[in-house]
Parts: C-alpha cells; sequence; structure tokens
C-alpha cells in the first residue's frame, strides 16, 4: 500500500513544527494525549489524521491550525506530481 503524498507532506509539516517546538515525537505524542505509534503514523503520512486531532496537535504546538499544512506552492507540486 503506497502513502498518499498529501498526507507524507503534512506529516514532514507537522514534524518540522513538532521539532522547532522542541519536542520529541514521544513526548509530544503524550502530551497531546495520542498514541505513539498513532502519532508516529501521522508524521509519516501513514495515517488520515482527523480535524479533532489536528486541532489538539495545533494547540500543544501553540499554533494556527493551517501552520501544519505545506504551503499552497508545494500541495501544488505534490498534485501535479500525483
Amino acid at each position: 500500500m503506497s502513502k498518499d503524498p498529501l498526507l507524507v507532506a503534512l506529516g514532514a509539516k507537522i514534524r518540522t513544527v513538532r521539532q522547532a517546538k522542541g519536542f520529541s515525537q514521544e513526548a509530544f505524542a503524550a502530551e497531546a494525549g495520542l498514541g505513539r505509534s498513532y502519532y508516529g503514523g501521522i508524521e509519516r503520512g501513514e495515517r488520515n489524521v482527523a480535524a479533532l486531532n489536528l486541532v489538539q496537535i495545533a494547540r500543544i504546538l501553540g499554533v494556527e491550525v493551517g501552520e501544519l499544512f505545506p504551503s499552497l506552492k508545494e500541495l501544488r507540486k505534490i498534485a501535479k506530481e500525483a
């Protein structure tokens, strides 16, 4: 089963923000109340993360939900490649 490139890009963006905030993946998952393996799947683009979980992730990171998404330019590039 191949990963959806848009989910991979979303997960990569979330990982970048998490790392910039100084969280380890395990510590962040615990703080957000998400299972470590579930959260790892989000960052790897293996999970189609629910909106409520995106809100929780943004809240813990202290960012707007929109900041978790790749730029429109990057999304357009991904869509062309798919």
